[in-house]
């Protein structure tokens, strides 16, 4: 092959001698910054989580948790450690505890719903709070708004006053001569307050009378249904309380044996209940483990903005229909997400 000018091919090989020198180094420092360990897995990082019930009842959100932290590449024991507090839906132990946990010196704190919530909040202001979930972060005072939280608290919130709201327009669909629906209230939720607005509000307008019931604690039980029978109320609504949310099946259980219809949150119809209507919660405290990742990378959680469930279920138990000998309309059923028979 005839070789015209030498000069140029002599140069053009040069210049990919230098290329290839560049690119060897590049590579080189790309696999050193690889061989290292990113920033927020170059460390143990320290996660207090502060339960409002108790770890069996909260058991697959809490498997979600994990896999949320184990799916973003954290290895518990090795680049994860989480220590576990539960006030077995005690709520006045969540302040104590959020102060013993604050002491640990954790690198964030994880929490769920408003009571646990703002006792994080009140524990500290400095160290950073994500919430699995909560009640509407914006009234109740936890964020200053849900696009720039502001402080120390960032995660995702629920509008519990229009969830509840209409879980009330769903027992009148379903029940159309229902007119007294019994619901159960833990008074030391603050999150009660603007959701018992929205709720009465609605049963006004479906000519609904709401019969408010208030328990504290598992040992309230059997005297609330005992009201609720000399009430004569024909359906209950059971709403996002982390006491009430871990004592599902006895509530369903109770609501059976008083052959109440009843509607609540998943849990509570998988448990038993006739009906539900709400949020994945464990499809949410997966995420919390992602706003965790994001400020171990360094994001301020004031500065992340709250994020809001974009799906609601609907589910129904036709088992507990028949065991009520209720029959539901089509319209329900068609809705419905999750059968269980």
């Amino acid at each position: 092959m005839e070789v015209k000018n030498p000069v140029v091919l002599r140069s053009c090989g040069r210049s990919l001698k230098r290329v290839a020198l560049l690119l060897a180094l590049a590579t080189a420092m790309a696999s050193a910054a690889l061989a290292a360990d990113p920033p927020s897995r170059g460390k143990v990082h320290r996660v207090g989580f502060l339960g409002a019930a108790n770890s069996v009842a909260y058991a697959p959100q809490i498997k979600a948790l994990r896999q949320g932290f184990s799916d973003l590449g954290y290895v518990e024991g090795k680049s994860l450690v989480i220590e576990y507090r539960w006030a077995e839906g005690k709520y006045e132990r969540l302040a104590p505890l959020a102060t013993e946990l604050v002491r640990l010196k954790p690198d964030l704190l994880v929490t769920h719903g408003t009571p646990g919530t703002l006792a994080a909040k009140q524990a500290t202001t400095t160290i950073p709070i994500v919430m699995a979930v909560s009640g509407d972060a914006v009234l109740t005072g936890l964020v200053k708004s849900l696009a720039r939280p502001g402080g120390n608290v960032t995660g995702s919130s629920l509008f519990l006053p229009e969830l509840n709201a209409k879980r009330l327009e769903m027992l009148k669909e379903t029940f159309p001569r229902l007119s007294r629906v019994a619901v159960l209230v833990n008074p030391n939720n603050p999150a009660n307050v603007a959701t018992l607005k929205a709720m009465e509000q609605t049963a006004r307008s479906i000519k609904v009378e709401l019969q408010l019931i208030e328990v504290r604690g598992p040992d309230d039980f059997e005297s609330a249904f005992a009201t609720i029978a000399k009430g004569r109320a024909g359906a209950l609504s059971v709403y996002e309380d982390a006491m009430l949310l871990a004592q599902a099946g006895r509530i369903a259980e109770l609501a059976a044996r008083a052959r109440l219809a009843s509607i609540g949150f998943r849990e509570y119809s998988e448990a038993g209940g006739l009906m539900a209507f709400g949020a994945n919660f464990p499809d949410l405290w997966y995420r919390a483990a992602t706003f965790a990742d994001k400020i171990f990378k360094g994001a301020r959680p004031g500065e992340i903005p709250v994020e809001q469930p974009a799906k609601f279920e609907v589910v129904v138990n036709l088992k507990t229909a028949k065991a009520l000998g209720l029959t539901l309309p089509q319209s329900i059923l068609l809705r419905a997400d999750l059968i269980i028979e």
